[in-house]
C-alpha cells in the first residue's frame, strides 16, 4: 500500500463535477480525504485527493479522473510501501 496525493483541476467545473464525482465515490475505499477550492469567478474548481492503497488503484483513479474532458490530473506517490 502506497499513500498518494491526487492534485485536479476542473475547468468548467459546473459540467465535469457530477461526473468527478461519481468517479470519486466508486473508489471511495482508497479515499481518506478530499478537499475542493471552487474559483466561481473563473469558472474553474481545485481538488486535492488523498488516498491510501495499490499502485494500480491508485493509477486507475488517476486514470479515470485524467480522462474526462477539461480535468487535468497530476499524482504523487510515496516511495514507502505501508502496511494496510
Amino acid at each position: 500500500m502506497k499513500v498518494g496525493v491526487i492534485s485536479a483541476i476542473l475547468e468548467d467545473a459546473q459540467d465535469v463535477q457530477g461526473k468527478f464525482n461519481e468517479i470519486v465515490a466508486a473508489f471511495k475505499h482508497i479515499v481518506k480525504g478530499r478537499t475542493g477550492i471552487p474559483f466561481d469567478q473563473y469558472g474553474m474548481s481545485v481538488v486535492t485527493i488523498i488516498v491510501i492503497g495499490t499502485v494500480d488503484d491508485i493509477n486507475s483513479l488517476t486514470g479515470k479522473l485524467g480522462n474526462i474532458k477539461n480535468v487535468s490530473v497530476k499524482t504523487s506517490i510515496s516511495k514507502k510501501t505501508i502496511s494496510g
